[in-house]
């Protein structure tokens, strides 16, 4: 529960719950433990929940000035945030393995509309499926659906891709914040092992 709450806050609801972001969108902690959500919880509730939680959503330190407590989330914000250090993406072959994990049910819109940043920031992608060395966040391991991003053809398309300090590749899509159907070399039903998409060419 706390881990839901605090991701909520860090991604989404920062501005809501009348915060404003300190310089790489970090939070003081003893400031987020004044909310009702959170008044239960103490800095070692949360300093235990950064470091177990699998996929690194968070990262603290100390403030250097004040000696107090900042977290943040790494990715999957739906406000502005910056100085979150992102890095460009600028060589395919650096990432021969860039995945996204959809359900059966998105699958049916995407494969016509391409995928949707929706109301976030920037629309997530794994480097390799879950479960793989290294592969740690970007993908839900429940996953129905895995979607192969043409990395290559993206960038040579200028659209942008960064990628976050917990190895989560992000792109805002194009300038409608979508990454179209064109840019997937396959889409896998991992339930069955068919293929839904293969190299553009849909299959019943």
């Amino acid at each position: 529960k706390l881990s839901k709450s605090l991701s909520w806050l860090l991604r989404h609801g920062a501005e809501k719950e009348g915060f404003k972001y300190l310089p790489g969108g970090f939070l003081y902690v003893d400031e987020v433990l004044k909310k009702d959500q959170f008044k239960n919880y103490t800095e070692d509730d949360i300093k235990h929940v950064v470091a177990v939680n699998e996929k690194n959503r968070f990262a603290i330190k100390d403030d250097r000035e004040s000696g107090r407590l900042l977290i943040r989330a790494n990715q999957g914000h739906s406000i502005q945030v910056d100085d979150l250090e992102l890095t460009l993406v600028d060589n395919a072959d650096d990432y021969p393995t860039v995945v996204h994990g959809t359900n059966l049910t998105a699958w049916s819109s995407i494969k016509t509309q391409g995928l949707s940043r929706r109301n976030r920031n920037h629309i997530h992608f794994a480097i390799g499926e879950p479960g793989e060395n290294g592969v740690i966040s970007g993908m839900r391991q429940s996953s129905e659906v895995v979607i192969y991003l043409n990395l290559q053809k993206v960038l040579q398309d200028n659209i942008k891709v960064y990628k976050s300090v917990n190895n989560v590749i992000l792109s805002p899509g194009d300038q409608h914040g979508f990454i179209p159907s064109s840019y997937f070399t396959q889409v896998l039903n991992r339930k069955t092992s068919r293929f839904l998409l293969l190299f553009c060419h849909y299959t019943q």
